[in-house]
């Protein structure tokens, strides 16, 4: 059994296509079996609802009169900094950006209660957002000042890029010291008092795609609420780690660079984020459609919680002193069903993701592709995998010589 693309988009044009959850496709398995399956169904929709650093936008405002040369200035987007090393009103505005009167871990916890994340969802909702410029002045740009508001609808570009998103499976956080430690993992109460984790498993769209063979460069996605595309493999993309028998990661492995026009997004999907005692983020949606082009890719999707493992990491000193060490691995299914066992203690767990907010995104991309109003893409490129040798590498501590 074999099926392209341009013969499931023929399908969706003509509303005969059959597209199933990531959820969903595994009653389909067990009832049927794969053959049966990969015959009837053409797409399996993924979801993923959570906290992505490694975001931000692009921002093409316009030009004032007289003009002024923003590269090179100042730019504050309601007292948030933005960065100017492009052209003359190209900015970019990353989600991690802090006011400089954020008093941040000055008093310890930190709320970093605004920052980029924020703005962009309030962005994004329409609102009217506060600009705020100096630079220095030139014969073609000779304004030297501009305070103005700026509004979505307005600015000629307003481009998300997000350099790594949807990181494909990650660790379980604990925290084994006496004291409460403040993580972008959220907060960990000491003496193995929780486990957090920040992946939606069976619906993320990676773990369904372990291999990378149908998510690639060009991929067409669900993003934020409007589509976009996948544009590279994400930063620290890390095919070559350890994997179980069906393919899944048992560490973190393949991320996403993914790209899209914030003007079709909706805020709802782009929650500017707060992490207690450690910073500002955004939480992002992204949806993945995955094309059953053979059993074999059938297969991959119908993997369960039960089936992804991951490892439980020590987030008090083995992760931030780079330690290997791990406490153990465990499955989504016992990450989800509220305590965990860790070096015989029963700890609670909770979730940065949402799981019911990942379900809702897949059923969206489905309801788009079943209304012919999603079609799939061919891919441009495929992500680096395992075969390619490509393994993310940590700066390690050299000497620094003299000039």
């Amino acid at each position: 059994m074999a099926k392209t693309i341009a013969e499931i988009n023929e399908k969706i044009r003509k509303g005969q296509a059959v597209v199933v959850t990531a959820e969903k496709i595994i009653e389909v398995v067990e009832e049927k079996g794969v053959k049966r399956a990969a015959e009837e169904v053409d797409v399996v929709t993924t979801g993923t609802f959570g906290p992505m650093c490694s975001s931000g936008a692009f921002l093409n405002i316009g030009h004032s009169k007289p003009r002024i040369k923003l590269g090179g200035g100042k730019v504050y987007l309601n007292d948030v900094p933005v960065y100017t090393g492009l052209a003359a009103v190209d900015i970019f505005l990353g989600v991690t950006a802090l006011p400089e009167d954020d008093p941040r871990n000055k008093f310890y916890p930190g709320e970093f209660n605004y920052g980029g994340g924020h703005v962009i969802e309030e962005l994004v909702a329409g609102k009217d957002i506060r600009l705020v410029a100096t630079a220095y002045g030139t014969d073609c740009y000779p304004r030297k000042k501009l305070e103005t508001l700026i509004n979505i609808r307005d600015i000629n570009e307003a481009v998300l890029f997000n350099i790594r998103n949807a990181y494909q499976n990650y660790n379980v956080a604990v925290n084994l010291s006496d004291r409460t430690r403040y993580t972008y993992m959220g907060v960990l109460k000491p003496n193995l008092g929780n486990a957090n984790y920040s992946t939606a498993g069976q619906l993320s769209p990676l773990l369904n795609d372990p291999y990378y063979k149908t998510i690639g460069i060009g991929t067409k996605i669900f993003l934020g609420g409007g589509i976009g595309y996948v544009a590279w493999q994400g930063t620290q993309h890390n095919p070559n780690v350890l994997r179980r028998d069906n393919g899944v990661p048992r560490r973190p492995a393949g991320t996403l660079s993914v790209i899209g026009d914030l003007k079709q997004m909706k805020p709802e999907w782009l929650r500017g984020t707060s992490m207690l005692g450690y910073g500002s983020t955004i939480t992002v949606g992204i949806g993945v459609p995955i094309p059953i082009l053979s059993e074999e890719i059938l297969r991959y999707t119908a993997v369960k919680d039960a089936d992804i493992i991951t490892p439980i990491v020590d987030y008090s000193e083995a992760y931030p002193q780079r330690k290997p060490d791990i406490l153990g691995e465990v499955s989504y299914a016992r990450l989800k069903s509220g305590r965990i066992e860790v070096q015989g203690k029963e700890v609670p767990t909770a979730s940065l993701s949402s799981y019911p907010r990942a379900v809702e995104i897949a059923q969206i991309l489905k309801e788009w592709i079943q209304k012919g109003e999603f079609l799939l893409s061919e891919l441009v490129a495929p992500l680096p995998g395992v075969e390619s040798g490509i393994t993310f590498k940590n700066l390690e501590e050299r000497p620094i010589e003299g000039r």
